[in-house]
């Protein structure tokens, strides 16, 4: 799992991406707001984990233009600031978990776990290397799980489910918030580069996967 921690605080943030690699993550680590969109620009990522107090633009406000650019990253909230209305602020956001400082690393973990659980009953699909689970909207690439933004995960399953057959262009466009054909081939587009698709336009006709 590929974890973005961004933290104001540099001995708290260097101490808790040594934890977290003892523990088998990959963790990149920033120190501003600024920080934090330049490396998820740069990179998709598994989990976002924010400060909420940082300089420059909040980690409230990062996630809420992220969200706006259909990042769907999940996040934890890591701060000092416990008031009910950040907290509220946070959730509203779409944040999993919120944890209070101080904590104690072992703690972290334990909550990045739970979130990330495997649940004992589900219904995935599969497609060469990928696994999808629909519950959760998590991608497993050879066994590694990644999360990827609603609408491309909703295209992505609609293909699969329908291998080897054309799918109407109009059914793809019905996941889309605003949709277009340009933004239908760009979202197929990000999928055939990402994992590599062997998917077709089919001319006035719609998409086929192999």
């Amino acid at each position: 799992m590929h974890i973005l921690l961004i933290e104001d605080d540099r001995l708290l943030a260097n101490s808790l991406r040594d934890f977290l690699m003892s523990e088998g993550f990959h963790v990149d680590v920033g120190y501003s707001g600024e920080e934090a969109l330049d490396k998820t620009f740069q990179k998709k990522y598994d989990l976002y984990l924010f400060d909420i107090n940082l300089s420059g633009e909040s980690g409230l406000q990062i996630i809420k233009e992220l969200k706006e650019a259909d990042d769907d990253t999940p996040v934890i909230f890591i701060t000092a600031l416990t008031t009910l209305d950040t907290i509220a602020q946070a959730f509203e956001l779409g944040a999993i978990d919120y944890i209070k400082k101080p904590f104690p690393p072992e703690e972290l973990l334990i909550r990045i776990k739970s979130k990330f659980k495997q649940p004992q009953q589900q219904n995935f699909l599969t497609y060469e290397n990928l696994q999808l689970d629909p519950a959760n909207h998590i991608v497993k690439v050879d066994g590694h799980p990644e999360t990827i933004g609603e609408i491309q995960f909703k295209i992505l399953q609609t293909l699969i489910e329908n291998r080897n057959e054309i799918v109407p262009k109009e059914r793809l466009l019905s996941h889309m918030n605003n949709p277009s054909d340009v933004a239908l081939r760009v979202t197929i587009n990000k999928l055939k580069n990402r994992y590599n698709l062997p998917i077709r336009n089919i001319r006035s006709k719609g998409y086929f996967l192999e």
